[in-house]
């Protein structure tokens, strides 16, 4: 085991320090009495509620939390078929094809996605809504999902499956019952990622969203135009404090996961 070296202890300080500092510095001022959110005037807690009063913000969290939590399940089961398909369908034609359209959200610029689905709506005729934001999250999601339950497959043991058909399971009871189970943390993580990731667009939303769909980030870009508020300080204390607990709560799930699935094993090796 390598010794943490002093280079080593700087730079990870350094590095957290860049990371959380702002966020540390915006939660304290997300409790000032001041409106100048530079200048401490005190501790108070009344901007939140300020904010709980502020029905544009409540209207767009309500919009933005519909289309997370839509996209995102979309996206985790879209992104899950595609992975069961490219760890277990061996080579088929068009293999190349279908995992290059499957990763291109990855590296493409979401400036480019975004304009691109705008004109895609236009041309069908769909009028931009709760629904084009959650298609267009669900788009580029997918992928995410499609790479994290892909690495998980890729070292899944088939022998359990195939006991489970040997036993006298049909696939779907057999996926259900055994794989499922166990891909079961990669899924919640990818479900954790396109929630997190459809949660804070700014750019592909701002190109799908229409008049009545204002979603919470081009709310808050709209009001720091005009100057930052406290209000926008304690949203985002709340939003990093919902980030942190479905993160604990994601950890907590795998961790129990994996010694249930630990146990598991050792009760049928007995």
């Amino acid at each position: 085991m390598r010794k943490l070296t002093w280079f080593n202890t700087v730079s990870l300080s350094v590095g957290f320090a860049f990371l959380y500092i702002p966020m540390i510095v915006l939660v304290i001022y997300s409790f000032n009495e001041s409106k100048l959110v530079t200048v401490w005037g005190g501790f108070s807690t009344k901007w939140y509620g300020e904010l709980l009063q502020n029905k544009a913000f409540l209207d767009a969290a309500l919009v933005t939390a519909k289309v997370a939590i839509l996209s995102s399940t979309i996206a985790t089961i879209l992104g899950t078929m595609a992975a069961f398909v490219l760890v277990r369908s061996g080579k088929f034609l068009g293999r190349t094809l279908f995992s290059g359209m499957i990763y291109a959200p990855l590296v493409m610029p979401e400036v480019i996605t975004g304009l691109s689905l705008l004109l895609l709506f236009i041309s069908i005729g769909m009028d931009r809504g709760v629904t084009t934001i959650v298609l267009a999250h669900a788009t580029f999601s997918m992928c995410y999902v499609s790479v994290v339950v892909s690495s998980r497959m890729a070292t899944f043991d088939t022998s359990l499956e195939e006991a489970a058909l040997d036993l006298g399971c049909t696939p779907w009871d057999a996926f259900k019952s055994v794989t499922l189970p166990i891909i079961a943390p990669a899924v919640i993580s990818g479900w954790l990622l396109a929630f997190t990731l459809s949660l804070d667009d700014l750019v592909i939303a701002s190109f799908t969203a229409g008049p009545s769909s204002t979603t919470l980030p081009i709310k808050i870009y709209s009001s720091v135009r005009l100057g930052v508020s406290p209000e926008i300080n304690a949203l985002s204390t709340i939003m990093i404090g919902l980030v942190t607990v479905a993160v604990i709560i994601a950890s907590l799930s795998s961790k129990i996961s994996i010694a249930r699935q630990k146990r598991d094993e050792y009760m049928a090796n007995q």
